[in-house]
């Protein structure tokens, strides 16, 4: 049974994702009439589908909210914010046109619920009724498959092909349930498949995070591949090492990530600025770090190991009193842990492996292996008293004394979107080689292009950069894709 039904076409795009779909959707608007959108999952839609928001400056819901923000403010914190590893050049671009980028997927039919900033950042945070999921399947999946985009699922690309004077000719394809190979004709390609989070050898290898501590939560399907597509006939690896890292999150490798993404307990131990002790158990930061989730990242994996330790005082604050702060991510309705208690309950019954519960500090210190905990405790709670944290800053009313039995502990993982770069792209988001050539006909958007735009860390100052980067380079290199065969 053939894997396709063409044997030429004019673009192949790799990855039916954010990126890939709005890549289809306008080079089909725009006149192509044989484009094909490959994905190797069963089910499109790829770790766009849990996108809450994208970044834009100067969208019409900006500017009905009375929503004014400078660009070349946004672009000068992100060179700063970056120490200039950003790309000046690709953020001014990215930066004039997002706002139009945002409405124009409005006008296309997706909807908004606010626009909002993340913790102590910029109102850049345009959040989507139903997700990324309901753009993708409910906006621009029907609207590609009206416009006749073929649409292939449990497909790999296994290899792109290109001629002596080095542009791209066709792309080699496989079947994921029989393994045969097809080669389609083709003179541009893009690359959208999302990065190399779910790759734990490249993680291990191209960055400095522990991979056994790092939990990605996403799709599960981002494993480099179209990364590896283009590095084989030539392209720069660039800008590898950054994952978008969003803090602490539940430890639990018996249960699938995505699980804890809703949950009250995770949200307390990662986001509620209680106590954190690393594997002696002494603190190591300032849990206000939390603010900033890219941040809150970065300190965790200072430690070997990380701990979240909760009494029953804090429980019932947040139960009863509400949050220390707003949780920063998928909580923002939140007031109250109404279901805390319950979590932890159901959590111990299941004896998953993160929880740890002990009727007395010196027991807890035991069973973690965390000998300094108790004096850490002591001293943190003479903190309260004083309202002082004569240590690292806290601010007094972040700090609750941990002196009411039972008492918990939850070992934290540091949770991960997504990788961002792993190819150099220019202002076309065509990919270029390893002498800063262009390799003509392929293309690269989304997470795989994103390197251009971050230096070691995900500045969520302006939340929402890397989803809205993905529709915007969806789109951008679908435009430049046109302009190319047009020639």
């Amino acid at each position: 049974m053939a894997i396709t039904k063409e044997a030429n076409y004019d673009l192949v795009i790799i990855g039916a994702g954010a990126a890939g779909f709005t890549a289809a959707y306008q080079a089909a608007h725009r006149g192509l009439k044989k484009v094909l959108l490959v994905e190797k999952g069963r089910h499109t839609g790829g770790s766009g589908e849990y996108i809450e928001g994208a970044f834009a400056v100067n969208s019409k819901l900006q500017q009905e909210k009375g929503v004014n923000i400078d660009p070349e403010d946004v672009i000068n914190e992100e060179l700063d914010y970056s120490h200039y590893e950003a790309d000046v050049t690709t953020w001014k671009q990215y930066v004039a046109e997002s706002g139009k980028i945002i409405d124009w997927l409005g006008d296309l039919g997706a909807k908004y619920i606010d626009v909002k900033p993340l913790g102590s950042g910029e109102r850049t945070w345009h959040l989507f009724v139903g997700l990324g999921k309901e753009v993708i399947h409910g906006v621009l999946e029907p609207k590609v498959k009206d416009l006749g985009v073929e649409i292939i699922t449990s497909v790999s690309a296994k290899s792109l092909k290109k001629d002596a004077d080095g542009k791209i000719t066709g792309v080699v394809l496989e079947s994921e349930a029989d393994h045969s190979n097809t080669e389609v004709q083709t003179k541009a390609v893009i690359i959208a498949t999302g990065g190399y989070l779910n790759n734990k050898e490249l993680i291990a290898n191209e960055t400095g995070y522990d991979s056994e501590r790092l939990i990605p939560v996403n799709s599960g399907k981002n494993t480099g591949d179209g990364l590896k597509l283009a590095w084989d006939i030539g392209a720069r690896k660039y800008r590898m090492g950054m994952a978008m890292l969003f803090g602490g999150y539940l430890k639990d490798p018996l249960t699938p990530a995505f699980v804890y993404r809703y949950s009250q307990l995770n949200g307390t131990a990662a986001e509620q600025s209680l106590l954190w002790v690393n594997e002696s158990g002494n603190r190591f930061v300032n849990e206000e770090v939390v603010d900033n989730f890219a941040y809150a990242g970065n300190a965790l994996f200072t430690q070997n190991k990380t701990f979240s330790i909760v009494d029953q005082n804090a429980i019932d604050h947040l139960m009863n009193n509400g949050l220390q702060r707003p949780m920063s991510t998928w909580h923002t309705d939140l007031t109250k842990l109404t279901d805390l208690q319950k979590n932890i309950d159901e959590a111990l019954d299941k004896g998953l492996p993160y929880i740890y519960k002990a009727d007395t500090i010196e027991e807890l210190a035991e069973k973690i292996k965390a000998p300094n905990l108790p004096a850490t405790v002591q001293k943190y709670n003479e903190f309260a008293d004083k309202g002082e944290d004569a240590d690292f800053g806290k601010q007094a009313k972040y700090i609750l004394k941990v002196n009411k039995a039972p008492y918990y502990a939850m070992e934290l993982g540091v949770g991960a979107f997504c990788t961002m770069g792993g190819l150099k792209v220019n202002t076309n988001n065509e990919v270029l080689d390893t002498n800063g050539s262009v390799i003509p006909g392929l293309y690269a958007a989304g997470n795989d292009a994103a390197g251009n735009l971050i230096g070691d860390t995900y500045g969520p100052n302006m939340p929402g950069t890397e989803a809205g980067y993905s529709f915007y380079s969806g789109k951008h290199s679908a435009d430049c894709v046109v302009d190319y065969l047009n020639k």
